[in-house]
């Protein structure tokens, strides 16, 4: 089993729900739905989850992150500190496309309580769908990755 095929999945305890039929989804889509939980609706800081899945992208343990919270702004901040990641809430469809087009985003955030599981399966797929445009956009992410110091 590669990286390639693999995406890690993380939330909050708000975003549970929606985490595990996203899960079920990719699988279904021939990935492999790393779910690191939590499982159990109990009180849940979202940045240990964020960080949690950020780390497993760039370890290269996972080519791809999914992550949610309430939001998925604070998720997505906590993801975000850790370097490599390249990590956008989206909460449309376009977005989720030009992230991946232009900023070769390797994980995305989502708000379980901002959007419905209909978009949200959209959106996945078009993250997942997306290639890397290159070319002029190749310096701006290396201008991004050396932000990190």
């Amino acid at each position: 089993m590669t990286a390639n095929n693999r995406i890690v999945l993380s939330s909050d305890h708000s975003a549970i729900a929606l985490r595990q039929v996203i899960a079920a989804h990719v699988e279904a889509l021939g990935w492999v739905a790393v779910d690191i939980g939590p499982m159990t609706p109990e009180s849940t800081p979202y940045p240990q989850h964020g960080e949690a899945a950020a780390r497993r992208v760039a370890s290269g343990d996972c080519r791809f992150g999914i992550i949610l919270c309430g939001t998925g702004q604070g998720i997505m901040m906590a993801a975000n500190k850790v370097r490599g990641i390249r990590c956008g809430v989206c909460g449309d469809t376009f977005s989720a496309r030009m992230i991946r087009q232009h900023n070769d985003a390797n994980m995305i955030a989502l708000g379980a309580r901002v959007i419905g599981e209909g978009l949200a399966l959209d959106i996945v797929d078009a993250f997942l769908t997306a290639p890397f445009d290159g070319g002029r956009h190749a310096p701006r992410v290396a201008m991004i990755d050396a932000l990190e110091g």
